[in-house]
Order: structure tokens, then sequence, then C-alpha cells
């Protein structure tokens, strides 16, 4: 009756109440259009904060890995400036036990240098003998000669006189043994006197000492390179040492920067998502609306599904709200459980899976707890977990575990009649997708329990 009435008053040439309503009626217009675009400038600047701070993220826990690494390795090179010094010190003691290997071959060299004069007084007290015996010999010859020519009278001076010829010729062999052994020894420790000795004379006059000496020689220089060598080490790692000092601190200073960028973006994510729930609350029509209104009813439904099981007797108000999360053994990722996930796998996938044929741009509706905890995800994300397939795992078995993110721990915290959000998640091999997400509340008993998740893409 309202237009009815209207319309034959502008007849009437009144002039006031036509223009009046036509005013109101493009000011309501503009309105809503003003609306509409604040609503899609919101939209489109929340996607864009999503991208700058996942972005930022990415770069604050790269550059997190990075410290961490970095301090790992600095860690390292501390154990190696240690270990060069363990080497310095034990190079040095080398140095000194070579030099008192040294001398002790010295010392040797000087004893079998007296040796040496030993045996040669031998081999000459062996000549000296056989000299004698040589006399002997003779004598013992011409006194059996001339005992001989004697007869009789000469005849026991005769045995005698070959006794002692007899005994005389024992002699000499055996002074002569003695001087061939004395003599073959003589050579023998000749040489090693030659090869132990440092003096040149001693090696042919050629300035390089024994063999034994030469090879100490050696083995020192070796270790006077290894010596020099760790030093030269030890000075190239302290440097690196405060190199990576300074790069640490940079480090900090970095993700320091990096942390108030991350607040920053939060800062205007959060006035972008203001902004959309500030238009979809005037009552005009957005484009998220439509999601918005199918969370709200989907919640409602949830919670009147779990009112009704908590009146039938189904499950009890404490064990619904139980926050005791069990952990399941042997899970990768960490998957839990709570005395109301039977329930939930059983009342949960009528709601939830209804919602995915909203639009082609929702991704998944799930109830959430008041701490992030999903008891049931959509199907296709509740597979069973495949031992040791932890890939496998983290895409298609999401369900009985706890997402207490930031978008996660908002939507099942949400008591306002609808949650917006923007936020960027990970698809995978690098893959990321900026999506929004509508959430809204689930109470039972009057009592909020968590919140109803529902993502779609722009």
């Amino acid at each position: 009756m309202f237009k009815t009435a209207s319309k034959p008053a502008a007849a009437l040439g009144t002039g006031r109440a036509e223009p009046a309503v036509t005013a109101e009626t493009a000011q309501a217009g503009a309105a809503g259009r003003f609306i509409g675009q604040l609503g899609r400038q919101a939209s489109s600047l929340g996607r864009e904060a999503a991208e700058v701070r996942g972005v930022i993220d990415d770069t604050h826990k790269l550059a997190n890995s990075q410290a961490q690494a970095l301090q790992a390795l600095a860690q390292q090179l501390q154990e190696v400036v240690r270990a060069q010094a363990a080497i310095d010190h034990e190079t040095q003691q080398g140095l000194q036990a070579v030099a008192r290997v040294g001398d002790a071959v010295q010392g040797v060299s000087t004893e079998v240098g007296g040796i040496v004069d030993t045996l040669r007084q031998v081999s000459e007290a062996a000549g000296d003998i056989t000299r004698i015996a040589l006399q002997t010999r003779l004598v013992a010859f011409n006194a059996s000669v001339e005992a001989k020519r004697a007869g009789e009278a000469g005849r026991g001076f005769a045995v005698v006189a070959d006794a002692v010829k007899d005994l005389a010729a024992q002699v000499e062999s055996s002074s002569k043994q003695i001087a061939g052994t004395v003599g073959r020894l003589d050579a023998r420790i000749g040489a090693l006197a030659r090869e132990i000795s440092r003096d040149a004379q001693a090696t042919g006059g050629e300035g390089q000492g024994g063999a034994v000496h030469r090879a100490i020689d050696e083995v020192t220089q070796g270790v006077r390179r290894i010596h020099a060598a760790s030093q030269a080490s030890q000075q190239l790692c302290d440097g690196l040492g405060g190199q990576m000092g300074r790069i640490e601190g940079e480090m900090r200073q970095t993700t320091k920067a990096l942390d108030a960028a991350l607040g920053r973006t939060e800062t205007f994510l959060k006035i972008s998502e203001d902004l959309a729930e500030g238009a979809a609350e005037t009552g005009v029509e957005t484009e998220d609306t439509p999601y918005i209104r199918a969370v709200q009813q989907a919640a409602g439904q949830i919670s009147q599904l779990l009112e009704d099981a908590v009146r039938t007797g189904a499950l009890s108000l404490e064990d619904l709200f139980d926050e005791r999360y069990q952990p399941v053994a042997g899970s990768q990722p960490q998957q839990h459980l709570t005395k109301f996930v039977p329930l939930a796998e059983r009342l949960f996938p009528q709601v939830q899976e209804k919602l995915l044929s909203l639009s082609d741009k929702v991704v998944f509706c799930i109830a959430a707890d008041r701490n992030g905890y999903i008891a049931c995800h959509n199907r296709q994300y509740n597979q069973p977990q495949r031992a040791g397939d932890v890939a496998w795992n983290t895409a298609h078995s999401r369900n009985r575990r706890i997402f207490n993110d930031r978008t996660g721990l908002a939507s099942g915290r949400n008591t306002r009649p609808f949650l917006l959000q923007t936020y960027r998640r990970d698809m995978g091999g690098g893959q990321f997708i900026v999506m929004k997400e509508a959430a809204a509340p689930i109470t039972v008993g009057g009592r909020h329990w968590g919140g109803l998740r529902l993502a779609f893409k722009f």
C-alpha cells in the first residue's frame, strides 16, 4: 500500500514526496555501491597483505634457520680451533721428543765408538797372542830338534817340547779366530756407528750425518711443517670466527627487522579483515556474504547435533569439552585422541561435506575446538596414516591434529557472529595459495565449544 499511495501524491503535483524518495533511494544505492567497493578493496588489501606476510614469514623462517646453521658452524669452528691448539701442543711435544731421540742416539753413537775402540784393542791383543804363539812354536820346535839329538837323555824333554809346540799351535789358531771374529764385529759395529753418528766425517764427509740422524732430521722437519700449518690454520680460524661473529650479529638485526615487518603486516592484515567484516555486517551483499551465511547456518546445525547428543546421553558434556589430548603412538605428524572423537567422526561429516558443494572455490570445511583441534576433517583429508610416509600423511591425514596457528586459534576461539580471515596456505612442494576463511562459533548448552571453519579461494 506504501507504493500505491506514493504515486498519486507525485501526480497531484506536490513535487515533494517523489524527489525525497528518489534521493533516499539514490543515497542508499550509493552507500551500497560504496560498501561493496570497500569490501572488494578490503579483500584485495587482505590478499596482498597475506601474500606479503607469507613471504616475510618464509624469509623470517629462513633467516632463523640460517642463524641456527651459522651458530652451529661457529661451534664447529670453535671445535676446530681447539683441535688446532691440541695439534700445536702435540707438535711442540713431538719436536721435543725428536730432539731427545737425537740426543739419545748420539749418546749411543758415542758408546758404540767406545766399543769399536775396545774391539780394536782386543784385535791388537789377539795379534800379539798370535805372534807370541808363533814364537813359542818356533822355540818348541828347536827344543824338540835338540832333544832328539841328545838321544835317550833328551827324550823326556822332547815330549815336553812337542806338547808345547802343539799348545802353541792351538793358541795361534784360537787367536786368529778371535782376530777374525773381532774384525767382522768391528766392521759391523763401525757401520752402525757411522749410521747413528751425527759427525759429518763419520759418513764420508758428506755433511749430512748418519742415516738415523737424517731420518730424525726429516721427522723434525715434517713435525715443524705440521706445526706451522697448524698455527696458520688457527690464525685463519680466528679470523673466520670474528667474521662469523659479525655475520651472526647482522643476522640477529635482520631477524629483528623481519619480526617488526611481520608485526606490521599483521596490522595491515587485521585492518583488511576488519574492513571486510564491517562491510559484511552492514547487510550489503558482498562476495563473502554467501560463505558467511553458509558457515553460520552450518555452525548452528553442528551446535544442535552436539546438544542433542548430550541430551540423549550419547556423550557427557564433560567428555565433549575434553581437552586432555592423548598422543597417538607412532603418528607422524603427531595425532591426538579425545573422548569426543568417535562422536565427531559420526556427526560432523553430514554438515562438513555438504558445504564443500557450496562453490568450487571452497577448499575445506572443518569444526575445530577452542585449541584448534580437528577431530574429523573432510573425507579426502581424513585418511589413515601410512607408516613412515610423513609427506603423504601431512597432506592426506589432517584429522586428529592440532592446528594452533594464528588462523586456527582465532577461528576456534571466536565468539562473534562470524569471523573473516585471510591467510596463505602451504599446499606442499613450494606451492602456496591465498585463501579466505569464514568462521562461526559452535556453542553447546550455552558454552563456547569452538568454531566451524569454511575456507575458500579468492
